[in-house]
């Protein structure tokens, strides 16, 4: 899966970054939506309008003729081989993207993740699931968030495809790596979590707390044998950008990776010679 439409190698949640994933071998796109002031559902992912284009403030207060006068690869940069770098698409127009223009972008064969960024969810979950009826397209697309309200939010939508809640995820994890106990999720539950996590421990006492913090690997083989214990569940490493990660997902069975850099993980996937010698 290409993250935010491969934001490794072209600006992220674009157009030709979709294009650019899919040329580099991407197999599903994982885009992030946030909802314009007039409530149109539009591909971007930070808070604030600043982190990745010319503009500045939250999209939900920018209508989307406003949006999309703006430059969504101004803060894009590359190295330019002298230990520099350059911003290629700042003499480029490159909008913000709505989430129907990348719908129709993608070939219907394509699974696509659609990561929902925005609050309060209920606004947000009714008008992408209005452009969804429109497109005919809830069979490829699957919904997920890190805040829990859109579960709720998406209940009325029975054709609604969804990741379990993350705040789900991470207790299944955390039972099986800290306590030895396994809380299976139902048959054709999706779940997605970080290959590797930097995770903070935490011990209360009387006169304070202490703190460890590690960089802890939560999908081992005994929490993927857990969430697989009832029967399958579609499961997603996500951050896998480097070849030991990828060898590590590979291993544990995991169904998909979401991946930075299409065009960094394709050679190092095809170069794996299958199968692994897994621990």
């Amino acid at each position: 899966m290409a993250h935010r439409g491969g934001t490794g190698d072209a600006p992220e949640n674009t157009l030709p970054a979709i294009a650019t994933a899919l040329s580099n071998g991407a197999e599903a796109l994982w885009l992030t939506v946030q909802l314009s002031r007039d409530g149109v559902p539009v591909l971007y992912r930070p808070a604030d309008l600043s982190a990745l284009t010319n503009g500045q403030g939250k999209v939900a207060d920018h209508t989307l003729a406003e949006l999309q006068q703006l430059n969504a690869g101004w803060q894009f940069k590359q190295a330019d081989g002298a230990g520099g770098f350059s911003y290629p698409w700042r003499e480029r127009s490159l909008p913000i993207p709505t989430l129907i223009d990348a719908l129709n972008a993608i070939p219907p064969a394509i699974p696509v993740v659609l990561d929902m960024k925005a609050l309060p969810a209920a606004p947000q979950a009714a008008a992408v699931a209005h452009v969804l009826d429109g497109a005919r397209a809830w069979q490829r697309v699957t919904l997920y968030s890190t805040e829990a309200a859109y579960q709720q939010a998406f209940a009325p939508y029975r054709q609604a495809q969804l990741y379990e809640s993350r705040d789900a995820t991470r207790l299944r994890l955390a039972q099986v790596d800290l306590a030895a106990q396994c809380n299976a999720p139902v048959v054709g539950t999706r779940a997605a979590f970080e290959i590797s996590r930097k995770v903070d421990l935490v011990e209360t006492f009387t006169l304070g707390e202490g703190r460890s913090s590690v960089n802890a690997r939560l999908w081992t083989p005994a929490a993927v044998q857990c969430f697989r214990q009832q029967g399958k569940v579609y499961l997603t490493a996500i951050a896998v950008n480097n070849v030991d990660d990828l060898k590590a997902a590979t291993c544990l069975g995991m169904d998909a990776v979401l991946v930075d850099s299409p065009a960094t993980l394709r050679p190092l996937r095809d170069s794996l010679k299958l199968p692994l010698a897994c621990r």
